[in-house]
This record gives structure tokens, C-alpha cells and sequence, in this order.
């Protein structure tokens, strides 16, 4: 009971009080089973949020009470006892650090403690992500063309999403003889193990007898020349024997060189793409997905108000829609726009990201129709004048930027000429004034409100 009371003021202290109380307070439970950690939760939703949200800050915090990392398993009491315990990622032990796949004599059902993958059907696609999800399916679909695929982009964009996809795929539509999904903490650590317990020629082994290998984060490798050198030869001798490779990582391979020239010379031989974070209907998409999977009644103009303010990630939005469901259970209430603004003020404003004049300048051509050189130009038509001057009144309200510096990025003003932007903005907003676009009329107001819709949608 004592080491359980200090697992739990470990995890308050790294996850914070509040949100503690809110999810682990009184509704889970905690115990130790062997060197897992099972956690007892009200339903599914619970599960399924702290699984996606709280997994390894949990892991973690175990670590200076227990001595190691645990594996954090769930009960269920709605569950049947047999598969109450899921566990929340593929273990990460040596002998079982990675998702494996063998060819099975029949269909088999998903054991009790197997991981959850999402697939490329689920997968919301859009324009920032598109590239990369075709290429997926082609990695599956069309091995001979495609011996190595690598995601790059910021987390939260999907990379993950698309190498479950992956392994879902090669498990569904392929007779894979093996294929391994791993994180490169998780290879790093089996690669130690291996080194310290004399176990490298099982390593070597189990990982290059694959035919498809998935790393997850390989920016985790930058620094660590011997598992990089490791890795290599793990590449090469996958592909001599036919096999495939897929990698993500946080940023391109051209900004990856402390992996070592050789490695990165292999992973750019294969095919290299880009996620980029996504665009409003890409976002809303996900957020209509997600409330269809975690059952829950939302209204369009919550969904739209959502995908609208909450642009960095699609960890926000699930949070955001996790974070709605407990204040509707907790209070009986159903969710309205009005609920979601009130519990979703402080997450909203600090999901913001900063807003910069390139930014307001994008904002404001793409509303007026007009391309970022005459913002910056010596014109004084009517047209381009007026939305200049309101860019100069938004930079204003909306970025910490010197009046130098604004009147420096709009065509080299002074900053006198930003001063007069603004107060002349202002007399627009207290007279009700027009201001014209190259095909329609707006008010003042409207036109404000388009420009800021633009930048909250990013």
C-alpha cells in the first residue's frame, strides 16, 4: 500500500494535481502485478484516454519507486476478466519489445493482451498528409516498387497513425513471414540488453530475419553512434534479403547528419515524405472520427468550433473531446457550443500558437484576393491601401512586434504610418466602414472577423 501511495504522488506531481484528481482521484485504481502496473477504470472512455494521453508520463514516474519502467495494463469492470487487461503499448523488454507478426496456420482472435493498432482506413486525409498516406498503401500494396519509406514531421501530425497503418495493412492484405513495429527507444533498449546479457546474436536475429521493419522517432537515435552503426547494418542486411523498411522522424533527413553519414545515405535512397500539420477540414474530419469512436454525442457547431481554435495537433482535439465527455458526464449535462467554450477557454488559449506578421500578411491577402507583394508595394489604391492598413491594425493586436518592425515588413514605413494604420482602423470600426475586395464589399467587422477565422484555422 505504501508503494503504491508513492506511485500515485508521482504520477500527481508529473502530471499535475488537477488533472490527477480529475482522472485518477477516485475513478482508477492502481495495483502491481509483477512488473506491470494495473490501473482498474470506471469504462472504456477512461481507458481509452489515459491509455492515449497519460501512458508514458505514468510509465515514467514508476520508475525512481519501482526501479524500472512497468508495463501499465487496464481493468475493466465492464470487461470480462479474461481480456480486462490491455496492455497500453507493445512491451518493451528485449524478448518482447516490439509488435511482432507471425504467419498464423489459421485466423486467430486478438489476445488478451494485444495492442490496438489503427489503421490507413482511418487515417483523415488531406492535403498536408496526402503524399504520405498514398505512399503507405503503396509501401503494402506494392513491395517490389517500394523497399523503403520515410515520414517526416512535427509531432502530432500522424506519423504514428501511418506506421500502425502500415502493420495493420502487412498483417491484413500480406502473408508476412514477420514484421516488427518498434520504437527506436524500444531498439536502442534491446540493443543494450543484448550488448550487456551476450544475447546480440539473438538480436540480430529476431530484427534482421524480418520482412518488414517499423521504427517509430529515429531523431531518438541522434548521439548514439553505436546503435546507429547497429541499425546500418540491420538495414542492410534486411534489404539484401528483400525485406522492408519504414522510419519517422520529427524532421527531414537532411537535418538528421548526427546519425551518421551512411545511415542517412540509406534511408534517402528510399522514398522521403512530408506530414504537415492539418489544414481546418482535414482537423474537423478528425474530430468527427474521433467522437464516432469514442461514442459521444457532439454537435456540428462544437465539432466546427474545435477543429477551428485547436490547430496544432490531433492530440488536442482528442483531448479537447475527452475533456468535454468528463464535464457532460460529470454534471448530467448535454455538450453545447456554450459548455465547450466554458471547458475549453484555458485549453484553447494555451494551444495557441504565436501569430507572426508573415502570417497576418497571408491572412489578409487570402481573404482580399491579393498577392503578399502589393502589401509591401508603394500602391494607394483603394483596394490595396485599406487592407494594408488593416494588416498593420492586426499585427498590432495580435503579435508583440515593435512599430518599426511592422511598418519595416509593410513595404519599409515608418512607424508613424503604423500609428496613423491604426487609428485609422479604429475610425472604421466606430463608423461602420466598408472596406472592398477585388470581387465583393465587406464591413469593417465581417472583414476582421474573416482575417482572424483565417489565422485561428492556420
Amino acid at each position: 500500500m505504501e508503494i503504491v501511495a508513492a506511485l500515485r504522488e508521482r504520477i500527481a506531481e508529473r502530471i499535475g494535481h488537477d488533472r490527477f484528481e480529475l482522472w485518477f482521484g477516485s475513478p482508477a485504481q492502481l495495483d502491481l502485478s509483477g512488473n506491470a502496473l494495473v490501473m482498474g477504470v470506471p469504462s472504456a472512455f477512461f481507458r481509452d484516454w489515459i491509455r492515449a494521453n497519460f501512458q508514458q508520463q505514468i510509465e515514467e514516474a514508476c520508475v525512481p519507486v519501482l526501479g524500472h519502467r512497468p508495463t501499465l495494463r487496464f481493468r475493466v469492470p465492464s470487461i470480462d476478466t479474461e481480456s480486462a487487461e490491455l496492455s497500453a503499448t507493445p512491451d518493451k523488454t528485449e524478448s518482447s519489445s516490439a509488435a511482432e507478426i507471425k504467419r498464423p496456420a489459421k485466423p486467430t482472435t486478438r489476445s488478451a493482451g494485444a495492442t490496438r493498432f489503427a489503421t490507413l482506413e482511418s487515417f483523415a486525409v488531406g492535403p498536408a498528409n496526402r503524399v504520405a498516406r498514398a505512399s503507405a498503401e503503396m509501401l503494402v500494396q506494392r513491395p517490389q516498387q517500394c523497399q523503403s519509406l520515410f515520414i517526416h514531421g512535427p509531432t502530432g501530425v500522424g506519423k504514428t497513425h501511418l506506421l500502425e497503418g502500415v502493420y495493420s495493412a502487412v498483417r491484413r492484405r500480406r502473408d508476412a513471414n514477420t514484421a516488427f513495429y518498434l520504437t527506436a527507444e524500444q531498439f536502442t533498449t534491446a540493443y543494450v540488453e543484448a550488448l550487456r546479457g551476450h544475447g546480440l546474436p539473438n538480436f540480430r536475429q529476431k530484427y534482421r530475419g524480418v520482412d518488414v521493419l517499423i521504427l517509430d522517432d529515429a531523431h531518438f537515435f541522434r548521439g548514439k553512434r553505436s546503435t546507429s552503426v547497429e541499425l546500418l547494418h540491420t538495414i542492410d542486411t534486411l534489404w539484401r534479403r528483400g525485406g522492408q523498411l519504414v522510419v519517422t522522424a520529427d524532421r527531414p533527413l537532411g537535418e538528421l547528419s548526427e546519425l551518421g553519414a551512411e545511415l542517412v545515405s540509406r534511408l534517402k535512397g528510399g522514398m522521403q515524405v512530408p506530414v504537415g500539420r492539418p489544414e481546418h477540414a482535414t482537423r474537423l474530419e478528425i474530430v468527427r472520427r474521433m467522437a464516432r469512436r469514442f461514442q459521444m454525442t457532439v454537435p456540428d457547431d462544437v465539432l466546427q468550433y474545435i477543429a477551428a481554435r485547436l490547430v496544432n495537433h490531433a492530440r488536442e482535439l482528442s483531448g479537447a473531446l475527452c475533456r468535454l465527455q468528463a464535464t457532460s458526464e460529470a454534471y448530467g449535462d448535454p455538450i453545447t457550443l456554450e459548455m465547450a467554450e466554458e471547458t475549453l477557454a484555458e485549453m484553447i488559449r494555451g494551444s495557441r500558437r504565436p501569430i507572426r506578421l508573415p502570417d497576418i500578411q497571408k491572412a489578409i491577402c487570402d481573404v482580399f484576393g491579393l498577392e503578399p507583394e502589393s502589401l509591401q508595394s508603394g500602391r494607394r489604391a483603394r483596394q490595396v491601401s485599406r487592407p494594408r492598413m488593416l494588416a498593420m491594425w492586426l499585427a498590432r493586436k495580435h503579435t508583440r512586434a515593435a512599430l518599426s518592425e511592422i511598418g519595416q515588413f509593410f513595404g519599409r514605413r515608418s512607424h508613424s504610418t503604423v500609428v496613423s494604420a491604426q487609428k485609422q482602423v479604429d475610425t472604421w470600426l466606430a463608423t461602420d466602414t466598408t472596406v472592398d475586395s477585388l470581387d465583393q464589399t465587406f464591413s469593417i467587422d465581417e472583414a476582421i472577423q474573416r482575417v482572424e477565422r483565417t489565422l485561428l484555422a492556420g
